[in-house]
């Protein structure tokens, strides 16, 4: 029941806080377990230091779930994050960073998910996350 990623972005502006959308996300790809997204490299995101802040690549990384959900459902439902672990394994400057969510289990109520950030211009890994999901509609 994929979705298009012209839906998927629908959805992002849709339901989304101000501040979220204000990250530029957007839709790469979709498949039946999975939403790839980007999210654009922008001045405004880094730390001390250059490197992007990791509060930018953890809400991209619950975004990019809520997405990797709604392609498999076929469209938006209502849920909430109960759980998100992330852990930081390089700076990210001046690139762009694509976020992997991967469904790793959905069911009726609940949602689990395997999250991958990579640096979009050299490939590195820059963080992983694994985040888990009440479906309340």
């Amino acid at each position: 029941m994929t979705m298009t990623t012209a839906e998927a972005d629908k959805v992002l502006s849709a339901n989304f806080a101000p501040w979220v959308l204000e990250l530029g996300l957007t839709t790469e790809a979709l498949g039946d377990d999975r939403a790839t997204l980007r999210l654009p490299w922008s001045d405004r995101l880094s730390r001390e230091g250059g490197g992007l802040s990791g509060q930018a690549l953890m809400a991209a990384a619950d975004t990019a779930t809520v997405i990797a959900v709604s392609a498999a459902r076929g469209a938006f439902v209502p849920m909430t994050t109960v759980q998100q672990s992330t852990s930081f394994q390089r700076a990210v400057t001046g690139s762009d960073v694509l976020i992997e969510a991967v469904l790793t289990k959905l069911g009726r109520r609940m949602a689990f998910a395997d999250i991958t950030m990579t640096d979009a211009a050299s490939g590195a890994l820059a963080a992983r996350a694994s985040t888990v999901y009440a479906l309340l509609g």
